[in-house]
């Protein structure tokens, strides 16, 4: 009697574990999509090298288009989550869409100006091409500054402003002799000045108010599912603490470098290195 009832109780404790298992919640499988390759994306990078993303129930994609195409998917409802501008947000709202800003990452624009070594000054961008990203775009705006700053008019000035696209393409364009000059973040921008490119305009030393990336979901998502969202918003912001963490400064600098360039692609330095991770040192701002 005393075997039969072990047995009993011993098959009974499987069944609780074996069910335990069966009926724990899987990740809930998310695309998150980042309009930038640089710091600003650092928090997602780590929260998925650091499984904090796991921690929280969420099998995170991250998947870089560039922010106005970002922005487009969706409105498509491709995209669920996107890090973009938001200048985007306002674009899309603007047409119809119904979205929300849960969070602010960055709130000034941070973009190197940066021309080709053979441009000595400012005045000799006069009758060139530079490239921009999206017309809307926080690159593009960063552009529009700099040159203001500069004294310099595209119209007057007889200025050719590029739509290139993202930051692999600005960066190839700029190095093939395309155009003589962009707007590129610090991470990239310290590469190719180490190159013997110049900095025309360090905006970031301006403190040019602005909000750039930032986490933004539909209105929709965040009445039907506002777990998910909460649980999005508590990852990032653990990926933004992680990476402030002045003891974790070596991982931040291999995750930045493995995913930078890795969302980068092609985008290294003429010497096959990226260069990203030597960028480390200035980390998103929440």
């Amino acid at each position: 009697m005393k075997v039969s009832t072990v047995v009993i109780v011993f098959v009974g404790y499987l069944f609780v574990l074996v069910g335990a298992k069966s009926f724990a919640a899987e990740p809930t499988k998310l695309l998150i999509a980042h309009g930038a390759i640089s710091n600003n994306v650092e928090p997602l990078w780590i929260a998925k090298e650091q499984g904090i993303f796991h921690k929280y129930g969420i099998e995170a994609d991250l998947v870089f288009i560039i922010a106005g195409r970002a922005m487009q998917a969706m409105l498509a409802g491709q995209v669920p989550v996107g890090m973009v501008g938001a200048t985007h947000v306002v674009n899309a709202v603007t047409g119809g869409g119904d979205f929300v800003m849960i969070l602010g990452l960055q709130n000034t624009l941070d973009y190197l100006f940066i021309s080709r070594p053979s441009i000595k000054s400012a005045e000799e961008l006069k009758g060139k091409k530079v490239a921009i990203g999206t017309p809307s775009g926080s690159a593009s705006l960063a552009t529009y500054v700099a040159l203001d700053y500069l004294g310099l008019n595209p119209r007057r000035d007889n200025i050719v402003l590029l739509g290139i696209g993202g930051v692999p393409e600005r960066l190839g364009a700029l190095r093939a002799g395309s155009v003589e000059a962009t707007s590129l973040s610090p991470e990239f921008g310290q590469v190719v000045v180490s190159e013997g490119y110049r900095v025309l305009l360090n905006t970031t030393k301006e403190n040019v108010p602005f909000q750039s990336a930032g986490m933004v979901v539909a209105r929709a998502m965040l009445k039907s599912n506002p777990q998910l969202v909460e649980n999005v918003a508590k990852a990032t912001i653990e990926g933004v603490a992680f990476v402030l963490k002045p003891s974790n400064k070596e991982i931040v600098r291999e995750g930045l470098s493995k995913y930078g360039c890795r969302a980068a692609e092609k985008t290294v330095s003429d010497n096959g290195r990226c260069g990203l991770g030597d960028q480390a040192d200035g980390p998103a701002r929440a």
